[in-house]
């Protein structure tokens, strides 16, 4: 599985990523071909299912880690892994907590991770790979080498799609502008934007593995979910097609269903029926080319020095986008906290938009 940014398990995995001096104590350990089994937490709960061994109380090194990983049982460390507490340490976890293991060193640690809230690294001499146990969830580490291979997949895809986004995105201001918005135009925009997001959390959890060395991928990484995550969401509060009347209520819901499009599977993201039933389209959706009316947010989001407070006043007053296109300037001027000046704003901004959308059009 791949670990999620922020999770405890992602939080162990980065104690352990490549230039961390536990994973270079680990490292040692599996080139001298022996096992191990570490246990990143000294608190009561820990000490509680500790039998026999001794107390070191010695500041952690990666030298240190490897002559102890010559004796049997496992050694304990401090929770921030900065001094090993114990080694030769007998752990007895309870024997009734389900484990799917089987060699006696890896059940232990499924049994402690389950049991106590702490990392805890199982290294395998005989398979040569080190695991990684917190709570219900087990992460093998994998090489480096196979991780810059899929980072590097992962960018290229995430690429492919960031370019996809860029285009539908675009192809949206103008049809908005136009007012020949179709279903289909809005689900293909909703698509490409939770691919991207979604192949960028991948990308985040092999960074965490990556540790130091995965600096460069993160800011390339970084650089293409840019601003994504912020269109998507104006674009559904813009076209989500059963928001109520009331401006709270409608953040509200496009937060849902932002939150529900992010736990479709693949196979429902790539069904545009699908997504079209989460946006709330589904009626439509019989005619793809069923037109639909933006609301005006992500528009009225591209103009400068704009607060949410009055281009919801200018939602509410106007319902859709074309209906603010065509607003006359004291139409404008009565909403609340625009004024003369955010009115000439209001009409130039959108203008400018419409003029540079049809430049763009027939270019």
């Amino acid at each position: 599985m791949i670990a999620r940014p922020s999770s405890p398990l992602s939080d162990a995995l980065a104690m352990a990523a490549p230039g961390r001096p536990l994973r270079d104590g680990l490292d040692r350990i599996l080139r001298a071909n022996r096992g191990a089994l570490v246990v990143v937490g000294d608190g009561p709960g820990v000490l509680s299912i500790c039998s026999g061994g001794f107390l070191l109380d010695a500041e952690f090194s990666p030298q240190r880690l490897s002559e102890l990983a010559k004796m049997d049982g496992a050694i304990i460390l401090a929770a921030d892994a900065s001094r090993i507490a114990r080694a030769n340490v007998h752990l007895m976890p309870k024997a009734t907590i389900p484990t799917s293991e089987t060699g006696t060193r890896h059940r232990t640690a499924e049994r402690v991770a389950r049991m106590i809230d702490v990392p805890v690294l199982s290294v395998s001499a005989a398979m040569s790979v080190i695991a990684v146990y917190r709570n219900d969830l087990k992460h093998t580490v994998q090489p480096i080498g196979w991780l810059h291979d899929r980072t590097d997949q992962a960018l290229a895809t995430m690429q492919r799609f960031r370019t996809r986004f860029d285009v539908a995105l675009s192809g949206l201001s103008i049809l908005e502008v136009e007012d020949t918005v179709s279903v289909g135009d809005v689900v293909g925009v909703v698509q490409a934007a939770e691919m991207v997001l979604r192949i960028g959390e991948e990308v985040e959890g092999y960074l965490v593995e990556l540790g130091e060395d995965g600096r460069l991928v993160g800011l390339q990484s970084a650089e293409l979910v840019d601003g994504v995550a912020r269109a998507l969401h104006l674009v559904v509060r813009d076209y989500c097609g059963r928001a109520p009347t009331k401006s709270a209520q409608r953040l509200s819901l496009a937060n849902q269903v932002v939150d529900q499009l992010a736990h479709l599977t693949s196979d429902e993201l790539r069904d545009a029926e699908r997504v079209a039933e989460v946006l709330g389209l589904i009626g439509t959706f019989d005619h793809a080319e069923s037109g639909v009316e933006p609301r005006g947010y992500r528009l009225l989001y591209r103009l400068p020095r704009f607060s949410d407070a009055i281009i919801e006043r200018i939602v509410d007053r106007f319902i859709n986008l074309q209906q603010i296109m065509r607003a006359s300037l004291s139409e404008l001027e009565q909403v609340e906290g625009v004024g003369q000046a955010r009115a000439h704003s209001v009409k130039d901004g959108l203008a400018r938009l419409a003029e540079a959308s049809i430049i763009e059009r027939y270019q």
